[in-house]
């Protein structure tokens, strides 16, 4: 799964980053980023996340590329309208799998937008983050809890 979230520009060390902006205010501000890197891995090794990463990365490629028969919807995720919400709706899919912590911090997350979350949701060169911005933050929150439940 790394190898497809590289081709959209994101690496692990993004995610990691993520997870130590949402730990920042834990653990004395100091995380173990071998231990988060496992941990984005295990998340990533799970058969529900991997299919939400294809699915939200596949609508992305669909909006930049055109492919929509929709024209509107088109226009509604290449433009990630703010009432949208189904691309919050997948990234929940993933959070849903760590608890009630990576929901609420899938919700700060998505809303301060800190590292390449912001960097995905700005990106107005052409590539469409519709889905990826949420997924990352997903992806981060759950790490997060992770590391909440094991302390």
């Amino acid at each position: 799964m790394i190898d497809l979230l590289e081709t959209r520009n994101v690496t692990l060390n993004d995610i990691i980053d993520c997870v130590a902006y949402l730990e920042k205010g834990y653990n004395g501000g100091e995380i173990d980023h071998s231990l988060v890197g496992a941990n984005i891995l295990e998340i990533l090794a799970k058969r529900e996340v991997q299919h939400a990463i294809r699915t939200g990365i596949g609508l992305d490629r669909a909006a930049e590329e055109g492919l929509f028969e929709d024209k509107v919807l088109e226009d509604i995720i290449m433009r990630d309208e703010s009432l949208y919400g189904v691309d919050e709706v997948l990234a929940y899919g993933i959070c849903n799998l760590y608890g009630s912590i990576a929901l609420t911090n899938f919700g700060y997350i998505d809303r301060v937008k800190p590292g390449i979350i912001g960097v995905l949701n700005e990106d107005k060169t052409g590539q469409c983050n519709t889905y990826l911005d949420d997924i990352i933050g997903a992806i981060a929150a759950s790490a997060a809890s992770k590391s909440a439940h094991n302390r």
